[in-house]
């Protein structure tokens, strides 16, 4: 069973990798460079607190929060348990396979941060949740076509994300907007 979900992982990365679009050439890449390092969900969680009253400033609070121990686990833990080559190189027909970092494929901090932000804003502010949901999406897919992940490692850090979004949601609502006072404040 294992070695059938390993040999399909693989052949969805080579597929997916070689897929060739114009859109994505074009799409993919600065979804990425705006997600790298958080940029894009702090840009999100800082518009919606400084313009979305109460709701932006609860939606701001609990996504950051639920980021921030996204990437703790996915970044901080599971990486380190799980030392996981990235993709042969040979599998990816285009440039985009020298950016890759050098750290643990498994699982994608980049979509477990993606996922952690948006499901945690959605509860809050189901309009904003939808919208951070196409970046999301598309920071996934960027992952797996630009050879430095498998699609397993998407799928753990989808996982990650989700599981931290409902810890954070189910936190009292008090600790999490006392935190995410005293990030905005300091940040």
């Amino acid at each position: 069973m294992l070695t059938t979900v390993r040999n399909g992982d693989h052949r969805l990365t080579r597929r997916m990798a070689a897929w060739e679009s114009d859109w994505a050439r074009r799409l993919l890449p600065p979804v990425e460079e705006a997600a790298e390092h958080t940029k894009l969900w702090w840009a999100v969680a800082l518009a919606m607190a400084a313009g979305g009253g109460w709701r932006g400033r609860e939606a701001a609070a609990a996504g950051i929060a639920s980021m921030a121990v996204a990437e703790l686990l996915a970044n901080g833990v599971a990486k380190k348990l799980v030392g996981r080559s990235r993709p042969p190189k040979e599998w990816i027909p285009h440039d985009d396979v020298e950016d890759r970092p050098d750290s643990s494929s498994f699982p994608s901090g980049h979509t477990a941060a993606a996922v952690a932000f948006t499901a945690a804003v959605a509860p809050s502010w189901p309009a904003v949740g939808a919208a951070c949901a196409v970046p999301t999406v598309l920071v996934a897919l960027e992952r797996v076509h630009s050879g430095a992940h498998y699609p397993s490692d998407v799928v753990a850090g989808a996982a990650i994300g989700l599981a931290t979004a409902a810890l954070v949601r189910a936190t009292p609502r008090p600790l999490i907007l006392r935190w995410g006072r005293a990030r905005f404040a300091s940040g």
